[in-house]
């Protein structure tokens, strides 16, 4: 199986890297990373770079498609080239999946019209202008073969998810106690639902940072 995972300047690490965790442990599973050139891609953070391996046209088909999100996902928006590949792969793919404002770039390509999809909740309301419908009430929304998940670390249920339906749920149950995947947060601000109004604003100034 093998499994794609777009990489472009400002891209949120964890959005990539949660998920590759995962489903790079599914057995027959073959991860590439992906962008318009090889090499270093800086993340948002820019003292993180993962490697591409193999540039957008060396990449023309995955059996799972993987767009991650990040400040970074704006100026993809208006990337012809991107867009253009990620719709080339998605003919190809059994699973078309983003995180955080990933679906965006998905809504861009033209494949979440009439769909339900979700987003990182800075950027859900960019959803309606690509004829999707959004939800900010699951970390992980499914469409057919539409696989969108909430912020960042959403990415890691999204993968755990896939997982059960691709090869199992014995074999996603494995790969969850050998990522010691068990979350227990010292604070309850996790989502938008739960955060104090002060602490919404904490966090759309450090978004707008």
């Amino acid at each position: 199986m093998r499994i794609a995972v777009l990489l472009y300047p400002d891209f949120t690490a964890l959005d990539a890297v949660g998920p590759y965790e995962v489903l790079s442990r599914i057995p027959g599973a073959e991860v590439v990373f992906t962008a318009a050139r090889r090499g270093p891609v800086r993340t948002d953070m820019t003292s993180l770079a993962i490697t591409a391996d193999a540039a957008l046209d060396e990449v023309d088909s995955a059996d799972l498609l993987l767009v991650p999100g990040g400040p970074g996902t704006e100026a993809q928006l208006g990337d012809p080239a991107v867009l253009e590949w990620v719709r080339a792969v998605n003919a190809t793919t059994t699973w078309t999946t983003s995180v955080c404002s990933g679906s965006l770039i998905l809504g861009a390509a033209g494949l979440l019209k009439g769909r339900r999809a979700t987003s990182h909740w800075g950027v859900l309301d960019g959803l309606p202008r690509f004829g999707a419908e959004p939800t900010g009430t699951e970390r992980v929304v499914m469409d057919g073969k539409y696989a969108t998940a909430a912020g960042v670390s959403a990415g890691i249920d999204l993968a755990l998810t896939l997982t059960g339906l691709i090869a199992g749920d014995a074999t996603a149950q494995a790969i969850q106690l050998l990522i010691e995947y068990d979350p227990q947060p010292p604070y309850a601000s996790g989502s938008i639902a739960k955060a104090s109004p002060e602490v919404i604003e904490g966090a759309k100034r450090l978004l707008a940072a």
